[in-house]
């Protein structure tokens, strides 16, 4: 082979190698993925389940790859959003606080109807004698206790805070035993086994759990519910519209609070989304302050 003949080939090898397709992920032309998580509140069968349909609606809607990523705890739903490993969460109150302290310009940007005046419901073993109060039952103390996850509003933060409002002392100075179930789900099946006597649950886990004959009240009862406050909500990151275009955030929020379809509410379980923003959530963002959970200023 001749120098030139050499030449020539290399030359055409080198044009053909960068004549990429369009749709190669190299190009530039393939959309970025835009991808969100959810605080693991449930068994992760159900919440699979319920983010899929989020997914594939979302992407209809924005145009956009959308994926749903699990995540393990609470504390990792909040690690992937500071890390930028989801850009979009769906975070309990406090959580959400937690995730937005970490990411310049984090906006909440919907919740749902029910999560305007959210209640934690204490329940209790029938085999503690415990009954339903309208002010909070005193009687708990002394027993085993077991909150949700360490990390979640409904079943830790606001639970907390009455017992601590109440008792003036931590926890596990009122209780005999105090423990963390990870998510309401097992809080319940802890609770009605007599595993622990009482225990802090979602309003709206426990409500589904009685519809669908998950729960055997014979066994466990609920015996106080809490003052409301806001809890669940959409958080979506402050540098979103610079990596996917002007105006996605609030493209989001449009595809969020315009979900109709019975099957993506139901899961949840909500009656619709709501438009929310920050400031609605100052009261968890001082709460949590007060006990620990967040650090100050």
């Amino acid at each position: 082979m001749t120098r030139f003949t050499l030449v020539a080939l290399l030359a055409i090898l080198g044009l053909v190698g960068c004549d990429q397709p369009s749709d190669s992920p190299n190009s530039g032309d393939t959309p970025a993925t835009f991808t969100f998580t959810a605080i693991p509140d449930q068994d992760e069968a159900a919440l699979v389940e319920r983010f899929s349909r989020v997914a594939d609606y979302l992407s209809a809607e924005l145009g956009v790859p959308v994926k749903y990523v699990p995540v393990k705890s609470y504390a990792a739903a909040v690690t992937a959003f500071r890390n930028d490993d989801v850009q979009l969460a769906w975070f309990g109150g406090l959580s959400g606080v937690q995730a937005r302290l970490q990411v310049p310009d984090s906006q909440a940007i919907a919740q749902g109807y029910e999560d305007q005046f959210f209640v934690t419901y204490f329940i209790a073993h029938e085999g503690t004698g415990l009954q339903p109060s309208e002010t909070f039952p005193e009687d708990i103390a002394g027993h085993s206790f077991t909150f949700g996850s360490k990390g979640s509003t409904s079943g830790r933060l606001m639970p907390e805070f009455h017992i601590r409002e109440q008792f003036g002392k931590a926890p596990d100075e009122v209780f005999s035993r105090v423990g963390f179930s990870g998510d309401h789900s097992a809080t319940i099946a802890l609770v009605e086994s007599g595993a622990y006597e009482v225990g802090a649950v979602n309003f709206k886990v426990w409500e589904k759990a009685l519809a669908s004959g998950d729960v055997n009240p014979n066994r466990v009862s609920v015996i106080w519910k809490t003052p409301t406050y806001p809890d669940y909500h959409w958080v979506i990151r402050g540098d979103v519209d610079a990596r996917f275009g002007d105006g996605f955030a609030d493209g989001v929020q449009a595809a969020l609070l315009a979900i109709e379809d019975p099957a993506i509410l139901e899961a949840f379980p909500r009656q619709r989304f709501v438009e929310t923003d920050n400031a609605n959530y100052q009261p968890i963002l001082e709460t949590g302050r007060a006990i620990g959970l967040i650090d100050a200023p």
